[in-house]
Protein backbone atom coordinates (compact mmCIF):
# COMPACT_ATOMS: atom_id res chain seq x y z
CA UNK A 1 0.00 0.00 0.00
CA UNK A 2 1.43 3.34 -0.96
CA UNK A 3 1.37 6.47 1.18
CA UNK A 4 -1.70 8.05 -0.41
CA UNK A 5 -3.74 4.87 -0.02
CA UNK A 6 -2.72 4.57 3.62
CA UNK A 7 -3.61 8.22 4.23
CA UNK A 8 -6.97 7.70 2.52
CA UNK A 9 -7.72 4.70 4.75
CA UNK A 10 -6.71 6.61 7.86
CA UNK A 11 -8.86 9.64 6.99
CA UNK A 12 -11.85 7.42 6.18
CA UNK A 13 -11.39 5.64 9.51
CA UNK A 14 -11.28 8.93 11.42
CA UNK A 15 -14.04 10.71 9.47
CA UNK A 16 -16.89 9.72 11.85
CA UNK A 17 -14.86 10.80 14.89
CA UNK A 18 -14.24 14.18 13.28
CA UNK A 19 -17.77 14.74 11.92
CA UNK A 20 -19.96 13.70 14.85
CA UNK A 21 -18.70 16.50 17.14
CA UNK A 22 -19.58 19.08 14.50
CA UNK A 23 -23.06 17.59 14.14
CA UNK A 24 -23.57 17.59 17.92
CA UNK A 25 -22.32 21.08 18.63
CA UNK A 26 -25.09 23.14 17.04
CA UNK A 27 -28.08 21.27 18.58
CA UNK A 28 -26.35 21.29 21.97
CA UNK A 29 -25.71 25.00 21.67
CA UNK A 30 -29.35 25.64 20.76
CA UNK A 31 -30.69 23.40 23.52
CA UNK A 32 -28.30 24.29 26.34
CA UNK A 33 -26.97 27.69 25.28
CA UNK A 34 -23.43 28.60 26.26
CA UNK A 35 -23.07 28.43 30.01
CA UNK A 36 -20.42 30.46 31.77
CA UNK A 37 -17.08 28.72 31.78
CA UNK A 38 -17.86 26.40 28.86
CA UNK A 39 -14.95 25.97 26.47
CA UNK A 40 -14.97 27.51 23.01
CA UNK A 41 -16.45 25.48 20.16
CA UNK A 42 -13.14 24.38 18.71
CA UNK A 43 -11.92 23.09 22.09
CA UNK A 44 -15.16 21.15 22.44
CA UNK A 45 -14.64 19.72 18.97
CA UNK A 46 -11.05 18.79 19.78
CA UNK A 47 -12.04 17.01 23.01
CA UNK A 48 -14.87 15.13 21.33
CA UNK A 49 -12.70 14.18 18.35
CA UNK A 50 -10.17 12.71 20.78
CA UNK A 51 -12.87 10.76 22.60
CA UNK A 52 -14.34 9.60 19.30
CA UNK A 53 -10.97 8.45 18.01
CA UNK A 54 -10.40 6.43 21.17
CA UNK A 55 -13.84 4.83 20.81
CA UNK A 56 -13.18 3.92 17.18
CA UNK A 57 -9.78 2.44 18.05
CA UNK A 58 -11.33 0.52 20.94
CA UNK A 59 -14.03 -0.86 18.65
CA UNK A 60 -11.42 -1.89 16.13
CA UNK A 61 -9.40 -3.72 18.79
CA UNK A 62 -12.34 -5.33 20.60
CA UNK A 63 -14.46 -6.29 17.59
CA UNK A 64 -11.62 -7.06 15.20
CA UNK A 65 -12.76 -4.86 12.32
CA UNK A 66 -13.87 -1.37 11.51
CA UNK A 67 -17.40 -0.31 10.65
CA UNK A 68 -19.47 -2.27 13.16
CA UNK A 69 -22.70 -0.55 14.15
CA UNK A 70 -21.95 -1.19 17.84
CA UNK A 71 -18.82 0.94 17.50
CA UNK A 72 -20.75 3.76 15.85
CA UNK A 73 -23.44 3.63 18.55
CA UNK A 74 -20.72 3.84 21.20
CA UNK A 75 -19.18 6.76 19.28
CA UNK A 76 -22.41 8.75 19.34
CA UNK A 77 -23.03 7.96 23.02
CA UNK A 78 -19.48 8.90 24.02
CA UNK A 79 -19.50 12.15 22.03
CA UNK A 80 -22.92 13.14 23.36
CA UNK A 81 -21.78 12.45 26.93
CA UNK A 82 -18.62 14.45 26.37
CA UNK A 83 -20.67 17.35 24.94
CA UNK A 84 -22.99 17.23 27.96
CA UNK A 85 -20.00 17.38 30.30
CA UNK A 86 -18.34 20.21 28.37
CA UNK A 87 -21.60 22.21 28.36
CA UNK A 88 -21.97 21.60 32.10
CA UNK A 89 -25.32 19.91 31.54
CA UNK A 90 -25.59 18.68 35.13
CA UNK A 91 -26.18 22.27 36.28
CA UNK A 92 -29.47 22.59 34.40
Amino acid sequence: MDFLSALNHLLNFLAPALAVPLLLWLPARLALGRPAGAPRWWLQWLAQAGVGTCVLLGGLVLLGRDGKMLTYAALVLACASCQWLLQRGWRR
